[in-house]
């Protein structure tokens, strides 16, 4: 028996997906793998693995939570703003988030004149550099967030520069803050996917939802220091509150990740 058509649930689009990457399967073969139906003999997949370089570990981290504040919150403290406490662990809708945030800044005069000397005082979580440099010199190091690059550069500075993916603001001539414009859509679980298309071994690390997707996207994925309602929604990842604890985790033994590949000739 063959299956063809959509893929309805969550779950089984996972599956799905899974199927194309790991077996280059065409569509309706896919689908019945998902689906645990057996699998045509033209369909056969050949026993000769294709190995993802498990020698080189691509290590993805969440921004602030993880190893720095979290920007907003340090602003309210700074500005007595304190509905600017708000983050994604209160209100996991990214977009109704920032609006919110950028009309308090308007409506307290705040643009990026005022707010800079601000942001140039922030500093990394107590350890956070050590640790930084410790991932660097054994793995491939990438920061995943969804602040901005004119808020991050300070704290990047004192971080030594790691390379970080986020968004960007809009700011008029005067400095007010316009408007903001993602990178990309779920930035942070399509950036781990297309890392793992490339054959790298991703591990990643985040406290809040917006970092869920990735961390289900990743080989392996860890919470550090999440609040409690996370941990209790999402047991399935391990969670740390130590960044030696962290590192162990990453040098953590774990098997090849072979994908069989279609016989030739």
């Amino acid at each position: 028996m063959f299956v063809t058509g959509r893929v309805r649930d969550r779950a089984s689009a996972r599956r799905v997906r899974r199927a194309f990457e790991s077996f280059r399967m065409t569509f309706e073969t896919a689908c019945a793998f998902a689906a645990g139906l057996p699998l045509r003999p033209a369909d056969a997949i050949s026993c000769a693995p294709t190995v993802r370089f498990g020698d080189v570990k691509l290590i993805c981290l969440d921004m602030e939570g993880v190893i720095t504040p979290e920007i907003w919150i340090e602003l309210a403290k700074r500005t007595g703003i304190e509905e600017l406490r708000r983050t994604t662990r209160d209100e996991p809708d990214y977009d109704a988030l920032m609006s919110d945030r950028l009309a308090l800044l308007d409506r307290h005069g705040l643009g990026m004149e005022a707010l800079a000397p601000v942001i140039d005082g922030f500093e990394p979580l107590p350890g956070a550099r050590r640790f930084i440099d410790a991932v660097r010199t054994r793995y491939q190091l990438v920061i995943l967030s969804d602040t901005f690059y004119e808020f991050s550069g300070p704290l990047m500075k004192k971080l030594g520069w790691p390379t970080l993916f986020c968004h960007r603001l809009d700011i008029d001539a005067s400095g007010r803050i316009c408007d903001y414009r993602l990178r990309l859509a779920d930035h942070k679980r399509l950036t781990v996917e297309a890392f793992r298309r490339l054959n790298y071994v991703v591990e990643a690390v985040g406290d809040s939802y917006n970092d869920i997707g990735m961390l289900d996207e990743a080989d392996s994925g860890f919470l550090f220091r999440p609040p409690p309602n996370v941990v209790e929604e999402f047991p399935q990842f391990p969670v740390f509150a130590e960044y030696d604890d962290l590192l162990e985790a990453f040098g953590a033994e774990r098997p090849a990740v072979s994908e069989p590949r279609r016989a030739t000739g």
